[in-house]
């Protein structure tokens, strides 16, 4: 899409939601994964795209794939590029340039169940940080300072790590 397609489709929703804010809150498509064997595991979305992943040799795996843990920092990563293009269409500053590196650690003891001190260890990832290099011959440094601190404040997928969403789960036996 072009930048006047991209602002018409941006305006014309958003003009749409303050009619009617209730239109806003809609399901999220659905990921369902299956595991094909060993610790591969293919994740699909309702349009039939796919996305593999599998873990180290370290955790059992054949390293195949990106893993699991990779594909949380590829959200944040994308979600955040995407956030940071699309306030630059709406502020109308072409970019010249826009790369997001995201990074954490996480500790396997915790996949793994083993403690410390008798504690669990967080399985998770933590000391996420992110790199954002961005540049625009027609815009200064403040302006692309501006433009990811709003685009920051926007995203879904690092606003939903950063608040740690909680996660219903019902099993079924099949």
């Amino acid at each position: 899409m072009t930048s006047r397609e991209i602002t018409a489709a941006l305006e014309r929703t958003e003009r749409l939601l303050k009619r009617r804010p209730s239109a806003a809150l809609q399901p999220d498509a659905p990921c369902t994964a299956r595991w094909v064997g060993g610790s591969r595991v293919v994740a699909r979305d309702p349009r039939g795209r796919e996305v593999a992943t599998d873990v180290s040799a370290a955790l059992g795996g054949a390293d195949a794939d990106v893993s699991p843990g990779w594909l949380v920092r590829a959200g944040v990563a994308n979600c955040m590029a995407t956030c940071i293009a699309l306030a630059a269409v709406r502020a109308e500053i072409e970019l010249d340039r826009l790369e997001v590196d995201v990074a954490s650690r996480s500790d396997a003891r915790g996949v793994l169940g083993i403690t410390d001190g008798g504690a669990p260890v967080f399985p998770g990832s933590r000391d996420f940080e992110m790199t954002v290099r961005i540049a625009s011959q027609g815009a200064s440094a403040e302006q692309l300072r501006t433009l990811v601190d709003a685009a920051r404040n926007l995203s879904p997928v690092q606003a939903t790590i950063e608040r740690a969403a909680p996660i219903g789960i019902r099993v079924e036996i099949c």
